[in-house]
């Protein structure tokens, strides 16, 4: 047996375990001339990384086992959760709302406008994937500046973030006034422009964002 085909069951090895891989384990295995297993790993990762594959070998628990890369998470998800979807507290979209609007937003000035602490929810939100850090403000302590991501476009199906509805549109759907609530018009719009009316039940009415 050549050192490619104890590659090849290494291999198949990784694939069958529902347990991290060890070199103890391979030696029982092939019992005589046992492939030494962080040399296989270090080939078979290579082989990977050259034809660009979903998954790679990773040190776990003493072994080695195969996982799928980061980027391929939320396509997994979806096949174990048929909702498919991102559940969001009121507080988080209402959050979200404001950084989408306003980006880039410092916390305080997400607070100014909700009336809260909002640490924990943006928390939630970059866990979630749905914000990023994009720098700090100028302004006194440089705070850290919030913005959307492009995980926030697949979400709500946008292609930019100028695509999402203008608050004059969002006025125009609804009798009810959440300006006053809110306070959009303290702060500059970055990305829409100014209106007087957002409607409170389009941006809290639902807890599920469409994955």
């Amino acid at each position: 047996m050549n050192l490619s085909e104890k590659i090849q069951i290494i291999e198949a090895l990784l694939f069958a375990s529902p347990e991290p891989l060890t070199q103890t384990r391979v030696n029982l295995i092939f019992q005589n001339d046992a492939p030494k297993l962080d040399s296989a790993i270090k080939k078979l990762n290579s082989h990977y990384k050259q034809y660009n594959r979903s998954y790679i070998i990773q040190s776990i628990a003493g072994g080695y086992q195969i996982s799928t890369l980061p980027e391929y998470d939320k396509w997994i998800k979806r096949m174990f959760d048929k909702t498919g979807k991102i559940t969001l507290s009121t507080a988080a979209i209402e959050t979200l709302a404001i950084i989408a609007y306003k980006q880039p937003i410092n916390r305080f000035n997400i607070e100014s406008v909700r009336g809260v602490d909002c640490s924990g929810v943006i928390k939630t939100l970059l866990s979630k994937n749905l914000i990023k850090i994009k720098g700090r403000d100028d302004s006194p302590g440089r705070p850290l500046l919030y913005s959307t991501t492009s995980s926030f476009l697949e979400n709500f199906g946008l292609n930019r973030i100028s695509d999402l509805p203008k608050l004059k549109e969002i006025a125009e759907l609804t009798d009810q006034n959440m300006l006053e609530k809110i306070k959009l018009d303290s702060l500059p719009l970055n990305q829409l422009e100014n209106s007087k009316d957002i409607s409170n039940n389009d941006m809290t009415s639902t807890n599920s964002l469409p994955s």
